[in-house]
């Protein structure tokens, strides 16, 4: 090493001798990096004594004079440079924690004792130890360094081998939860594959997806766009759907399940919470492309906000959704709806509002939707009834409403009238299965054509009992809703 200038000959008479020290963090893996191997790379990258540098150029210039120097040999002074050299910080041993980690009963004076035998320095309290490590034993830094010390003297071979003490009971799950493992299963069984989205997400699908013009910022962000934390899942949905369909996929089918975040004052601090900010999980899925394969026997059609509200519909059964017509940033104004629960809104579902797709360059509109996870979560216990062994009957009501009126709100006026009537027992369900706006009516009205099925379980149904329990509703729907007959 060296150029000629400084290389050592036969004829050399004066010898600078130069000893560092080079920290292993600064110099590892440089040797590997300029295919370069040295015995001083091998040795700084693993650690040396800093401490004892001026030592070495002692015993070398001996080992020089002893062996080559002559009475006229003479021995300059040593130039001890200290800059930067590490500082070993003291670290603190507590027993009980070393008696946890080891598993094994250790007292303060065994302790002691295999410091002393290791030539550790320390201060010795209750309970605890106060230990500077000498410099040539670099690799003690934290405690958990200091308990293999006294592990490794104490003998791996003395450290019993029991087997761990934990509750071997079998933990039940309630009948009336699901998991969402079950949840992700069924949703891959309707035909969705899921999707693991970051939870970092550019702050303009927020203002576009969940009209969040404040979201929560990270101070860090791993990219410049990815600069907040999302509080819907469907900005990423959508962004899925764009990806896939720029390598050419006609047909996406996508779901995620994954936490939100959103600002919420009344959070506390907790092992899995943090003081002001809400972390609930939801369920969103979105579809693209045709509502079914490519097959013969179907024509091709778009997929619509019916095919995803009956998915909806499916992963909820055979708890009854309610949908009620809303408005939404992301979603068309008229082909969106919220998404009721026991009368509580649990999420919504929609086709995505047309303003987004030249944005984000999608040819026609995904239709999606996204629900609390808890709410689906949960499930009713099911219950077993007789099957009547007596004949059902059917009966079809038409009634014209205004155009503004909701088909679910007549169909809940037929549901409190069926509640509270005793005859209201023999209707087991009732289905909207046409809807007529044109001539014979109003501009502003329209016709709901209702099936009611009925069945006795005790006895075969009279038609005295039909006729007035069919009375009944259609006179509750007048009530409420000042609909008619249709003649």
């Amino acid at each position: 090493m060296g150029g000629d200038s400084t290389a050592v000959s036969l004829d050399t008479t004066d010898i600078y001798l130069e000893a560092a020290f080079w920290w292993p963090n600064a110099i590892q893996g440089r040797a590997r990096r300029y295919n370069f191997s040295t015995d001083a790379a091998h040795r700084f990258e693993r650690g040396v004594d800093y401490a004892t540098i001026p030592d070495h150029i002692e015993r070398i210039t001996a080992l020089i004079v002893e062996i080559c120097g002559t009475g006229e040999t003479k021995v300059g002074p040593v130039d001890d440079q200290v800059v930067n050299l590490p500082q070993r910080q003291p670290v603190i041993l507590r027993t009980a924690r070393a008696q946890k980690v080891i598993g094994v009963p250790l007292t303060d004076e065994l302790i002691a004792d295999i410091f002393t035998r290791l030539g550790l320095e320390f201060t010795r309290g209750e309970g605890t130890f106060l230990v500077t490590a000498p410099s040539y034993r670099f690799d003690i830094e934290i405690e958990e360094d200091l308990i293999e010390e006294v592990a490794r003297v104490y003998g791996f071979e003395n450290i019993p081998a029991n087997p761990p003490v934990a509750p071997s009971a079998m933990l039940i799950e309630p009948e009336n939860t699901r998991s969402l493992f079950a949840i992700r299963h069924q949703l891959a069984d309707l035909g969705y594959q899921e999707v693991v989205n970051m939870s970092f997400v550019e702050s303009a699908w927020e203002a576009d997806f969940a009209g969040n013009l404040e979201p929560i910022r990270l101070q860090n962000p791993i990219a410049s766009q990815l600069s907040v934390m999302r509080s819907s899942l469907i900005g990423s949905l959508v962004a899925n759907v764009r990806y896939n369909i720029n390598r050419k996929a006609g047909r996406v089918r996508a779901f995620e399940v994954g936490a939100v975040f959103m600002r919420n004052s009344d959070v506390q601090d907790g092992p899995l919470a943090v003081a002001g900010y809400e972390q609930p999980k939801r369920v969103a899925a979105i579809a693209y492309g045709p509502a079914a394969d490519e097959q013969w026997g179907l024509a091709t059609r778009a997929v619509d906000f019916f095919d995803v509200k009956a998915d909806l519909e499916a992963l909820f059964a055979p708890r009854q959704l309610r949908f009620t017509k809303a408005e939404h940033p992301a979603l068309h104004p008229g082909r969106c709806a919220t998404v009721e629960l026991d009368g509580k809104q649990i999420g919504l579902v929609g086709e995505l509002h047309p303003r987004w797709l030249q944005k984000y360059d999608l040819p026609q509109a995904p239709v999606l939707f996204e629900v609390d996870a808890a709410a689906l979560c949960e499930r009713v216990v099911p219950s077993y009834t007789e099957i009547s062994k007596f004949p059902g009957a059917t009966r079809d009501l038409a009634l014209v409403v205004k155009q503004d009126v909701p088909a679910q709100l007549v169909i809940d006026a037929f549901n409190a009238e069926i509640a509270a009537n005793p005859a209201g027992k023999i209707v087991q369900a009732v289905v909207l299965f046409d809807e007529y706006r044109g001539k014979g009516l109003e501009t502003d009205e329209k016709s709901l054509a209702f099936r009611f099925s009925l069945q006795d379980t005790q006895s075969t149904l009279q038609d005295e009992a039909v006729d007035a329990i069919m009375a009944a509703v259609a006179e509750s729907a007048s009530t409420k809703l000042s609909a008619r007959l249709r003649a």
